[in-house]
């Protein structure tokens, strides 16, 4: 299942490489594909850096993220955040 949370820009590189943290879980997305300028601060969604979103839209889509995942121990949230970087619709599996 490919969930698209919503994650945060917290550093972007020289290469056009951001480190973005989705629900405190840094992750590194390239960001070549985006079709609009993003900066640190802004919430993109994940999908080869698809789509920027407001932070009111992203901050809305967490709160219903957090409340599927407060039933999670741990471990599972961890993976189930994780395992959404290799969902096969995304072509990088």
């Amino acid at each position: 299942m490919c969930l698209s949370i919503p994650s945060k820009i917290v550093e972007i590189d020289e290469d056009n490489m951001a480190t973005v943290d989705t629900m405190g879980i840094k992750r590194m997305v390239s960001l070549d594909l985006m079709p609009d300028e993003v900066t640190i601060g802004d919430y993109i969604l994940i999908h080869f850096a698809m789509n920027k979103i407001d932070e009111a839209e992203a901050l809305q889509s967490l709160e219903v993220y957090r409340e599927m995942l407060e039933a999670m121990e741990e471990e599972e949230r961890r993976q189930t955040i994780e395992e959404d970087d290799s969902c096969d619709s995304r072509g990088n599996a």
